[in-house]
């Protein structure tokens, strides 16, 4: 299986993350499940085949199947973050932002594909990119954040709303950290000097909202960092978690199951909570998060449903349904109207029944005739950002209505 592996990347030089394109996801999904289940053992597997393999082989063995994982590992990360942050700026047009990217010690080769994909979707002309690649000096990563914030202040006091990611700060981490050691000064946790906390929890407390004196304008951070085999306890990743107001955990098992965005709901939290959400939006998320966690916890009993009464079967299957219905599709961010009535539908089980690979379908389709039938419905949760329950209960008719067609097939249905 490894070496099959091996002539799949060698064929098609997949050893840049910039060549993996969505033609090959599903074949490196199927390839990376395989690889997980078989690599829990395979030093043991190793040991046995020691003995038929000179020591030449034995560690080329060894070192490729390290190697792999590792390109699968980063090329996982990238993908998930890197859309994550995209998806974050294209949900900005039209609504009068500027996004600034700050990109840390990233491959030229991923910054470029970003910039790409936001040119061909017209979002170049509110956003600026900040890059200081892997090659770049030490000295120029941990500058980068900086600039990038010096950028967003000047706009924000012309009284403009900025966006600034900050991709990623555990770079700058390392970075600030090398010189530090030249600096020769004192390693501390892991290696970091004692004030890379001070450090970040400075830079990332200049975004803030100001006065209507003072202009008006705010600046909203989006610092991402890395963590190494999901270790949320890390040094770098509890420091930015302790300073900011919440976190959305992505996982690569999750991402490597299809499920994208890959957010661990259990580790995802917010500390404002509700406050930052339009009352719609609270309106019509209610206790999806608690469905979800108590789905992640029923799951493991999956394998043995044949066992299971109906009313757990049912529950099973609801939680399927909600996980395969937050799956959203490459570069397309829903809008808040879309948003809400997806929740609400959700919410409301309109969709238990739906197969799981008819949700999309359903989804689109769904979302296409609320906006056409109620085409004031939507304006209206849009401009005042509120769900009344008259509301509520025309999405849900809605939404019964184009199951009932859905299911029953047609020209309506497809």
């Amino acid at each position: 299986m490894v070496r099959r592996i091996g002539r799949y990347f060698a064929e098609r030089k997949l050893g840049s993350q910039r060549a993996l394109t969505e033609k090959y996801y599903g074949e490196v999904q199927a390839m990376y499940r395989q690889m997980r289940t078989w690599r829990h053992d395979y030093k043991n597997h190793l040991q046995v085949m020691k003995a038929h393999l000179d020591m030449g082989e034995y560690r080329e063995l060894s070192d490729y199947i390290r190697r792999l994982d590792e390109e699968l590992t980063s090329i996982g990360k990238f993908i998930e973050t890197g859309n994550l942050a995209l998806d974050a700026i294209l949900n900005q047009k039209g609504k009068d932002v500027v996004c600034i990217y700050v990109a840390i010690g990233q491959k030229t080769s991923s910054v470029a594909q970003l910039a790409d994909n936001l040119a061909r979707r017209g979002a170049m002309s509110y956003t600026v990119i900040v890059n200081a690649p892997a090659g770049a000096s030490a000295a120029l990563q941990y500058i980068a954040p900086y600039a990038g914030c010096a950028l967003g202040e000047y706009f924000m006091y012309q009284g403009r709303d900025v966006l600034i990611i900050y991709d990623d700060l555990s770079k700058h981490a390392v970075a600030y950290r090398a010189l530090s050691l030249l600096l020769e000064r004192s390693p501390g946790r892991e290696a970091y000097p004692g004030d890379v906390f001070y450090l970040h929890s400075r830079l990332l407390e200049r975004a803030a909202h100001l006065s209507d004196e003072l202009g008006g304008g705010s600046m909203t951070a989006l610092p991402i960092v890395e963590t190494q085999a999901g270790d949320v306890s890390a040094y770098i990743p509890t420091n930015i978690i302790s300073i900011t107001d919440g976190q959305i955990f992505l996982e690569s098992d999750l991402f490597f199951a299809g499920q994208r965005p890959a957010v661990n709901v259990g580790l995802s939290v917010s500390r404002v909570g509700g406050d930052a959400q339009t009352k719609a939006m609270k309106s019509a998320a209610g206790a999806i998060r608690l469905e979800l966690a108590q789905y992640r916890e029923m799951e493991v009993f999956t394998q043995f449903s044949s066992d299971l009464d109906d009313a757990t079967k049912r529950q099973l299957s609801y939680g399927q349904g909600l996980m395969r219905l937050l799956r959203q599709p490459q570069y397309s961010p829903l809008s808040h109207h879309q948003q809400v009535i997806v929740l609400t539908a959700a919410m409301g089980r309109v969709m238990q029944d739906v197969p799981l690979d008819k949700m999309d379908q359903f989804r689109t389709g769904l979302l296409a005739a609320v906006e056409g039938e109620g085409a004031d419905l939507c304006a209206r949760i849009d401009q005042t950002g509120k769900l009344s329950e008259d509301d509520r209960e025309e999405i849900l008719d809605l939404a019964r209505a184009y199951l009932a067609r859905f299911q029953g097939g047609g020209k309506q249905g497809s």
